[in-house]
């Protein structure tokens, strides 16, 4: 009986497949004006620092070229304009065969690249239910192998300015934080139109990642503002009106993590819970190829942009 026993789990051991863990490597980074500061030389920087950082997917911010080599001074033209139509020429040379555009509705759109195959679900911009979701946003689909669920990338851009979008009296409309309601405004529109109902209690992997220009009522320790100020509306609907996690906020808690040259707080990488438990490391970089500082002569560009880079690990 016992070499029976033995026998048969030797061969439920032996038998049984293993299922190996999966490890996903997510770069996100606004890259002001599609690289400005690196299309003079061909990109070569920056795919050197994306090589090393070897990313399985990219999540790209103001991904589109729109002012001429080292001087402030817009293209014309748009066959002056490399990106964003040559993304998946620039995406190929640091090793991502794949590359979307994601989010587009004006000349700041978000691009998604990566190794393995996308699917762009959803593009979403609004006009048709009158609201303008200003630099566009899109969810995206990546399977994460057979018989596991898919990894859900929805991007964000929102609209940058102080006064709501379309306000005639523009310093009115920012002395009442129009801009920031019109951002939650944004935001709202977005999760309905990709988590629907679910917003709240989604069980799969969900990401929302990108530009929100808004900052979060989690860094008031920090920022020391006033509980009421309208700037919080965006991240506070995020954390309180949906089950998304602000991660990088989470993960360093304490540490005011700043993702611009000014020193605010203002892309985020927002998960399900069941996403950010698989988180193993994420970070802001701030270093190297990352370092940001004002260009003397190009003011206000900035080389090599004006917002870092964020890497996240994750484990399945």
């Amino acid at each position: 009986m016992k070499r029976f026993i033995f026998v048969l789990l030797t061969l439920l051991l032996f038998s049984s497949p293993v299922e190996a863990k999966r490890k996903i490597r997510v770069l996100y980074w606004n890259v002001q004006n599609g690289m400005w500061a690196d299309q003079d030389k061909n990109y070569d920087n920056f795919v050197r620092y994306v090589q090393e950082l070897n990313p399985d997917v990219c999540v790209w911010c103001e991904a589109e070229s729109r002012y001429r080599d080292n001087v402030h001074e817009k293209m014309q033209e748009r066959h002056e304009a490399y990106l964003p139509y040559n993304w998946d020429m620039l995406a190929r040379r640091y090793g991502h065969e794949y590359a979307y555009i994601a989010g587009k509705r004006d000349d700041f759109p978000q691009i998604i690249t990566s190794k393995t195959p996308v699917r762009i679900v959803k593009r979403i911009n609004g006009e048709k239910d009158g609201i303008q979701v200003v630099h566009g946003s899109a969810l995206a689909s990546m399977p994460l192998g057979r018989g596991r669920d898919s990894l859900y990338i929805i991007t964000v851009h929102t609209y940058p300015f102080k006064y709501s979008y379309g306000a005639i009296d523009q310093k009115k409309s920012a002395a009442e934080g129009g801009g920031d309601r019109y951002r939650e405004q944004e935001l709202r529109y977005i999760v309905s139109q990709t988590l629907g109902e679910q917003a709240k209690d989604a069980k799969g992997y969900w990401m929302m990642v990108g530009d929100f220009n808004a900052v979060s009522r989690m860094d008031n320790w920090h920022l020391k503002r006033s509980e009421d100020d309208t700037a919080f509306l965006a991240c506070d609907y995020m954390t309180n009106e949906t089950c998304f996690k602000d991660a990088l906020g989470l993960w360093t808690p304490g540490v005011y993590q700043h993702t611009t040259l000014s020193k605010r707080r203002i892309d985020y990488v927002f998960c399900t819970p069941k996403l950010y438990d698989k988180i193993k490391s994420i970070k802001v970089l701030r270093e190297g190829f990352a370092e940001s500082h004002r260009d003397p002569i190009a003011k206000p560009l900035c080389r090599n942009s004006d917002h870092y880079p964020i890497l996240v690990d994750f484990e399945f």
